[in-house]
């Protein structure tokens, strides 16, 4: 026997490990099986809602409630759709969310960035009073807020609901602490030896950097943006509504119809449906991208 043939038990298993880490993984029938059922979980709530839509107020109110979709979809998806006025509702939202949900994302990067890889004074003070602001109920600064409006004479206005939301301490704080980890200081500093000004630098260097955190910042933002119902349905009224304002209405009346207003609420959810199945792949393929560069 060689020393060639002298393989320490150590070297074997590390051997096997490194053979079994090559080879893709399977998941087991347990896995799907768990899969298939938070799925179905998941979507119960959407299905019954078009389920719902599409019978009548007399049906829905009968027991046991339908399994199944009926035939009256399209009459109560039109009937909603004239009673909320939701043609003028879902372009206020869209301006509204999309505002939003834009300058969010700008505004919470550069402060994340600052407070992430900038050292200035009274900096740890400054995050730990943005971070404070989240412990604050939102409906204490409903009285004031209102009367600040007012003042402006932006009552009934969609600046209204877009000024107070321009950037949160929530997108603050979650893009400072994504940049900590995903932004070298190496290369912001190799940035600035070959002459880059700050403008630069943010634009090639901390944008590029915190793409996949900005993507899921925009989704959380549009998500919320799309269905903050409390202060749009004080600022505003029904001539010049959000989609959730124009679904309040729905449900006024001395018998207000379920079937219109499941109808009504599976409009108001299309759109977030549908920004999901475009760019939901390019947001998870941001976090397993930033995942991986952690």
């Amino acid at each position: 026997m060689t020393t060639g043939d002298l393989v320490l038990p150590e070297a074997r298993t590390g051997r096997r490990r490194a053979t079994k880490a090559g080879k893709q993984l399977h998941a087991g029938p347990v896995t799907y099986v768990a899969l298939t059922v938070f799925a179905l979980i998941s979507l119960a709530p959407l299905v019954w809602t078009a389920v719902a839509a599409s019978r009548t107020d007399q049906r829905l109110a009968q027991s046991p409630p339908p399994l199944w979709f009926g035939g009256n979809l399209f009459k109560n998806l039109e009937a909603a759709w004239d009673q909320a006025g939701l043609g003028l509702a879902m372009f206020n939202s869209l301006i509204v969310a999309g505002t939003i949900t834009v300058s969010t994302v700008v505004f919470s990067t550069l402060a994340g960035f600052a407070f992430a890889k900038l050292r200035f004074r009274f900096s740890g003070l400054l995050l730990l009073l943005t971070i404070g602001t989240m412990m604050i109920p939102p409906q204490l600064a409903v009285v004031p807020l209102y009367l600040w409006m007012s003042d402006l004479g932006w009552s009934n206005q969609l600046q209204t609901v877009i000024l107070p939301s321009l950037v949160t301490a929530f997108g603050t704080f979650f893009m400072r602490q994504y940049l900590v980890q995903a932004l070298p200081t190496e290369l912001i500093e190799a940035a600035r030896v070959d002459g880059a000004s700050s403008l630069r630098v943010v634009w090639h260097v901390v944008f590029p950097a915190a793409r996949p955190a900005m993507a899921v910042l925009g989704l959380l933002t549009f998500v919320f943006a799309w269905n903050d119902f409390l202060w749009p349905i004080i600022a505003l009224n029904q001539q010049n509504p959000t989609v959730q304002v124009a679904l309040n209405a729905l449900g006024t009346g001395y018998v207000p119809d379920q079937a219109v207003i499941m109808a009504g609420a599976l409009l108001g959810t299309l759109p977030l449906l549908i920004a999901f199945l475009l760019f939901g792949k390019q947001i998870v393929g941001g976090i397993m991208q930033g995942a991986i560069k952690g």
